[in-house]
Parts: C-alpha cells; sequence; structure tokens
C-alpha cells in the first residue's frame, strides 16, 4: 500500500510568521528520502509557495491555485491546468456591475500575470499587492477591456462581505467558490475558479500519476473542506476552522507547534511498503498518466 501525504501551506505546514520550521523541513526531508511520498496543495501561486517553503526538498509534483494547476517542482513543467471557458467575461461584467474590481489570474501572451486596475483597488487588494512586490507576474492595468485579457483561471475579489456573499451565493453552483477571511489579513476574500478546478480533483489527479492507493491530507480552512471529503484520512491542525474539524479524521498539534511534522515522524510509512528514495521517482510512476 503506497500513500501520498498531501498538506495546505498557510496555517497548516507554515506557522504564522508564513515559515516552514527548521524541524518541519528536516521531518519532512529525511522521511521522503526514506520514501515518503509528500506534496503540498495551496492556494498560492509556484512563486510564492516555492518563496515560504524554503528548505522543503519537495521533488515530486505540486498543487497550487486551489487546483487549478498541477506543476513539476524540478521542471516547472504543468502537468494539469483548468481555464475559465468564454463565459467569464460574462462573470467578471456582472462583478464590474456591482464595483468590484477583482485581481484576475490569467496567462496573457503565455506569460502568468495577476492583473489589476489600480485605481479601482480597495484596501485589501492594496495589501495583497504590496506583499507581492518585485513578482514578475504583477500586471497593473488601466481598462476592464485589459482586466479580461488572456486565459483565465483565476478572480480573487477582496472587498466587503455585503458586496461579496451574494456572489459567492451567486455562482457557487456553478464555479468552484472560496468565500473566507484571509489569515493574514483578515481581509474578506471571494475566490472564483472553474467548476472542476479543486483541492480535491487535484490530489485525485496526483494520487492517480504516481500511483498511490491511499491519500492522507492535512488543512486548516474551510478551501480544504473537498480535499479532506476526497481522502481516505484527514488531519485537521489544532488551529483549524471549527467547519473542517468537522470532516476530520482527527485533530492534531497546531501549525506553530509543527502539527504536521510531529504527526508524519510517528505515523508515516509504518504500514506502508518502503521504496527506494529517488528525487525522480514520480516520473516513473506518472509516465503512463495522461494528462488534460
Amino acid at each position: 500500500m503506497k500513500t501520498i501525504y498531501v498538506s495546505d501551506l498557510d496555517g497548516t505546514l507554515l506557522r504564522s510568521d508564513e515559515t516552514v520550521s527548521e524541524y518541519t523541513c528536516g521531518v519532512i526531508n529525511s522521511l521522503t528520502e526514506n520514501g515518503m511520498i509528500f506534496s503540498y496543495a495551496t492556494a498560492r501561486s509556484l512563486i510564492t509557495a516555492k518563496k515560504v517553503t524554503q528548505g522543503l526538498n519537495a521533488k515530486i509534483p505540486l498543487i497550487v491555485y486551489n487546483g487549478a494547476f498541477i506543476i513539476d517542482n524540478v521542471s516547472g513543467e504543468i502537468l494539469l491546468e483548468s481555464y475559465f471557458d468564454d463565459n467569464v467575461s460574462d462573470i467578471l461584467d456582472d462583478l464590474f456591475s456591482a464595483g468590484i474590481y477583482p485581481i484576475v489570474y490569467a496567462y496573457v501572451d503565455g506569460k502568468e500575470k495577476f492583473s489589476f486596475i489600480t485605481e479601482r483597488c480597495t484596501r485589501g487588494e492594496n495589501l495583497f499587492v504590496d506583499s507581492r512586490k518585485g513578482d514578475i507576474r504583477t500586471n497593473p492595468v488601466k481598462t476592464i477591456a485589459e482586466l479580461k485579457a488572456g486565459k483565465i483561471f483565476y478572480i480573487a475579489c477582496i472587498d466587503e462581505p455585503e458586496k461579496l456573499e451574494p456572489f459567492y451565493e451567486k455562482y457557487r453552483e456553478t464555479c468552484h467558490c472560496v468565500y473566507q477571511r484571509d489569515i493574514y489579513s483578515h481581509e474578506q476574500w471571494l475566490e472564483i475558479m472553474p467548476e472542476k478546478t479543486s483541492k480535491s480533483n487535484a490530489v485525485m489527479r496526483l494520487k492517480k500519476m504516481l500511483n498511490c492507493d491511499r491519500v492522507v491530507v492535512f488543512g486548516d480552512g474551510r478551501n480544504d473542506i473537498d480535499m479532506f471529503q476526497a481522502a481516505d484520512e484527514s488531519y485537521a491542525v489544532r488551529n483549524a476552522h471549527d467547519d473542517l474539524k468537522g470532516y476530520a479524521s482527527g485533530v492534531i498539534l497546531s501549525n506553530n507547534e509543527d502539527g504536521v511534522a510531529k504527526w508524519l515522524e510517528e505515523n508515516a510509512l509504518t504500514h506502508e511498503t518502503r521504496i527506494t528514495g529517488r528525487s525522480d521517482i514520480w516520473r516513473n510512476r506518472c509516465s503512463d498518466a495522461v494528462i488534460s
């Protein structure tokens, strides 16, 4: 029986200062060298995820943008991708009509960008943009047409709850929506993604690609619920949202107490067939997988 272990980052694997502790890095690196199959699933992009996980030797594909992409952490190759269809223009027009001007993630002329109209940014959006200074994806624009440009895969609205909640209710059945407060800024977010985009779908695809039999996941937020529902076992950190704990197999120590690493240290590899640790092992396992 081969198990893949998948952890959320913010509020779960990461401490509250947005770092992975030396202890967690040491435990996970040691376990993966001895055969544990470990990945993470995050709302972050690969760029910011790799920045906050320095020291962690994750050599297999990683799930980013809440499941919109699975990306090879070594080569940067996109193994799974999910984009909106042409109806995204209507969604954006609907948001604009209510005075909501989101941050829009898209591939524009073949390059990954997050676009925003500077003059229309809310306080929360400005905080986000300021936190990404120097990011090569930053793309301030001046017009709605520019905001709609490219192959769009992610829409991030940061505004007042009374403005955002009606759109969460409106689109939750036809798109994959995440409605929650940011754990750092405490600003209200509404994230809108293509319907089939989710951590759960990406985790199941990754399980198949790596020829694993079981999935064990870790998380803290409501955006981890679908991943918990799909997994064989799921563990919420002590600081997790109460809604998520209701779906968990168990509750472990908090993110600031290295809860994930301590659980893995005590439980990973115990009941599995050990495999020879190789940095490219996932390639052998997913060589026959069909990626769409």
